[in-house]
């Protein structure tokens, strides 16, 4: 799994339907979900840390996980299936611990406002990230390409052998 963070909230230049946009942490891929109007106020609203005056739903939820005493451990973004991600929330309460199925774009909302950390699966990374640095996905590319060039069959039965492998 990848640790990812909210990077912000865009709008897809064609529909005009809002992205929210997850970042690993070396900036070097993004994640874009595509979410709904509502899920958006409510990422953007935690994000700048604003109050309603009265809770709205991700705030209710929030209020009720700190009055059962129930800790959101992580989220997690484990499936991607015909273009719907799909998510958990891992909760715990004492020594009970609980995964609850939750659109990616609620668990966000809700992560943010309990300070919890994004997961997400390396396959959904794989098949749904972007890049994000193309020039350093390039240099190790290419560092790699260098290293592949210079090996030499002896470099593998000398491992071996230092492993104690060698038949």
């Amino acid at each position: 799994m990848i640790e990812m963070k909210v990077a912000g909230i865009a709008l897809d230049a064609v529909t005009r339907s809002p992205i929210v946009l997850l970042k690993d942490g070396s900036d070097r891929r993004a994640l874009p979900i595509y979410i709904g109007q509502d899920q958006a106020k409510a990422i953007i609203g935690a994000l700048e840390q604003q109050k309603p005056p009265r809770p709205l739903t991700h705030d209710l939820f929030a209020n009720l996980m700190d009055a059962w005493e129930l800790k959101l451990e992580r989220v997690i973004i484990h499936t991607l299936q015909d273009n719907t991600f799909y998510a958990v929330l891992c909760l715990q309460q004492g020594e009970i611990k609980k995964e609850i199925d939750c659109r990616p774009s609620d668990a966000i909302a809700i992560a943010l406002r309990a300070n919890s950390p994004i997961w997400v699966m390396e396959e959904v990374v794989a098949d749904a990230s972007i890049p994000v640095d193309r020039e350093a996905d390039e240099e190790e590319r290419q560092a790699f390409r260098d290293f592949i060039s210079n090996l030499r069959p002896e470099d593998f039965s000398q491992h071996g052998r230092a492993a104690g492998t060698d038949s």
